[in-house]
């Protein structure tokens, strides 16, 4: 509560509860506060980099979501918004590009945790490429981690741990080796290098253990030690949440908050976002939306997706909350102002129907698993702690333990608005992600810029372009050789220039203009300056003006054939270069699955 009683938190709470009953616009901020800030921070910053899971870009609150993300909305509204940054359309590739500063393919991940027989798809962080983490050790600064890893196929208790975090950088670590499960019972959870359960792990035991809350109360935890043992020292947090992917699970009392919110259905929900993305300037006020995936009206139990719906937004809020906690824990040392926070999401939402399908009773109670026992899997079938079976479909009810279902294909369309398709494709829904980016002592504005328009960053960017920000602003060198092993250069460019957006201060480089580049499963895309060329596996290429058509609705190949021949020439030279080749490696079979056909 001491966070409220601040007169900037409590402007933030009024702004943010007048936008949910849809009273006033963004300008109301801007007339309340200073745009005064140091033209320079006098030391290097700490540096925290958030990032959540399977959410769309209208999820959030300042991104003209209806869910309640009071911090997130604090950040923003204090920061800068970017309205086009882009991911790589799926976790693990979004995580290794993320933490690398390459394209995922150059760090080994360009699909999932398999090795499938060539360099760009090994499954694994390689040694060609390195962390934040390991970078800024190097530096000086203290590293550590809450969260999901995902950029490793070993996954073995004793197995091979080279790519797990304590071996790519980190000091310390509470999170999950994999990428999905239970967030009552998390498989591969560990704390530093070792397998542990929420029950026998003997610095963590909450009354009640919810994954999310585990990921935020551990990051307060790592931020206190630090301050306590080491305050001189400038620390990397990286708090990467499992919030809100699959599955749909939530404590009550934040899915009490949203019960008969969505009952009206989808395409009620998503008009709302739209004129809301307009109000707020994210997107241009005669764009084309995307056409919707799913109807209301024919929706079969329309209690059961509006509860789908409920939980999804309790998991969000409750992330909210927790980033709450860490804001409140930097501001009582007196950190926040000259800690760079960044958030984004690792893919668009998810249309995947895991769960949805009734999976039937089961065999009954099964042996509990007891305080040591490891929960042996991260999809059904698979069984609670104390032994329930854990159901799926729409006879079950999401959001206890013992449910496991994903939100579906229509809740997806709608925390996409207003873009095409979802996560797995290089479309604006795929590859879209909001970037707040929050640090007071850095930035450098002027009292002749004012306005909404001035804390939207327009400028086409990417996930390689955060490894770039952090080696800058911390003063760090990435260098050529480490460990024996040479280094691949990084891809992208440091922010910086962009978040100095009232005004560059002298010496700082204006940021480059520059071609952007997509593979996942097939799916592939160029982005040049406004022109995007984007295709599904297998099928021609479509081309797009994003600065008039982010919607992709207006298909440009057919009249501008040249255009597209020479964007495509440049994909296949990325490609060639990024270790992106041969197209279809992603479903080339593993030796063990080989074995098992």
């Amino acid at each position: 509560m001491q966070l409220f009683r601040t007169p900037e938190w409590r402007t933030r709470f009024c702004f943010t509860f007048a936008t949910l009953l849809g009273l006033v616009g963004g300008d109301f901020l801007y007339a309340a506060e200073s745009l005064d800030t140091p033209d320079a921070v006098s030391s290097r910053p700490n540096i925290v980099l958030i990032m959540s899971d399977d959410m769309g870009f209208s999820d959030i609150g300042c991104y003209g979501g209806e869910i309640q993300t009071p911090n997130l909305d604090r950040l923003a509204y204090n920061g800068v918004r970017f309205t086009q940054f882009y991911n790589s359309a799926r976790c693990c590739p979004t995580r290794a590009s993320l933490l690398t500063g390459l394209y995922p393919h150059q760090a080994g991940v360009g699909h999932m945790m398999e090795d499938r027989g060539q360099d760009g798809y090994r499954g694994q962080l390689n040694y060609n490429c390195l962390t934040i983490a390991e970078v800024l050790k190097q530096a000086g600064y203290h590293t550590s981690m809450c969260g999901k890893w995902h950029v490793t196929r070993h996954i073995a208790a004793n197995g091979d741990k080279s790519a797990w975090p304590l071996q790519r950088g980190f000091d310390d670590f509470y999170g999950t080796i994999t990428g999905a499960g239970s967030f009552y019972d998390p498989a591969t959870l560990c704390r530093q290098n070792e397998y542990i359960t929420p029950e026998n792990d003997n610095v963590y035991q909450p009354e009640t253990y919810y994954y999310t809350d585990a990921i935020s109360d551990n990051s307060v935890r790592f931020l206190q030690q630090h301050h306590s043992t080491a305050s001189e020292q400038p620390f990397f947090l990286y708090a990467a949440y499992t919030t809100a992917h699959w599955p749909m699970h939530a404590l009550e009392k934040d899915i009490q908050k949203y019960k008969g919110r969505y009952d009206a259905g989808y395409n009620a929900i998503r008009a709302a976002r739209l004129e809301r993305l307009k109000q707020l300037g994210l997107i241009n006020a005669d764009i084309a939306p995307a056409a919707a995936t799913d109807e209301w009206d024919r929706v079969r139990n329309p209690a059961w997706e509006a509860r789908c719906m409920e939980v999804y937004a309790a998991m969000i809020d409750n992330m909210d909350q927790g980033i709450g906690r860490i804001l409140v824990q930097l501001e009582s040392t007196g950190d926040l102002d000259n800690t760079l926070i960044f958030f984004l999401q690792d893919n668009g939402g998810c249309a995947e129907g895991v769960g949805r399908k009734d999976n039937g009773s089961g065999p009954g109670n099964l042996p509990p698993l007891g305080p040591d026992g490891l929960q042996p899997r991260i999809n059904p079938p698979m069984q609670t702690r104390d032994g329930r079976w854990v159901r799926t479909g729409p006879e079950m009810i999401p959001g206890p333990d013992d449910s496991y279902i994903a939100y579906g294909r229509g809740w997806a369309n709608v925390s996409n608005t207003p873009f095409r398709e979802f996560k797995h494709w290089t479309h604006e829904g795929g590859i879209s992600t909001p970037l707040i980016v929050h640090w007071p002592a850095g930035f450098h504005r002027t009292n002749t810029n004012d306005g909404r328009s001035h804390r939207l960053v327009q400028e086409p960017s990417h996930l390689i372009d955060i490894m770039a920000t952090c080696v800058d602003v911390a003063s760090a060198e990435y260098p050529v050789q480490f460990h024996t092993h040479d280094v691949q250069p990084l891809e992208g460019q440091s922010l910086k220039p962009l978040l100095h957006m009232f005004g560059l201060p002298s010496g700082v480089p204006p940021f480059a203009k520059r071609t952007l580049f997509w593979e996942h499963e097939g799916n592939r895309a160029v982005r040049r300056e406004n022109l995007k060329l984007v295709a599904k596996e297998d099928q021609p290429w479509e081309l797009y003006d994003i600065a008039k058509d982010r919607g992709e609705q207006q298909d440009l190949a057919e009249m501008q054939p040249e255009l597209v021949a020479t964007m495509a020439a440049e994909w296949d030279t990325w490609a060639a270069r990024a270790e992106v080749l041969p197209q279809g490696t992603w479903k080339k079979k593993t030796a063990s699955e080989a074995r098992q056909q």
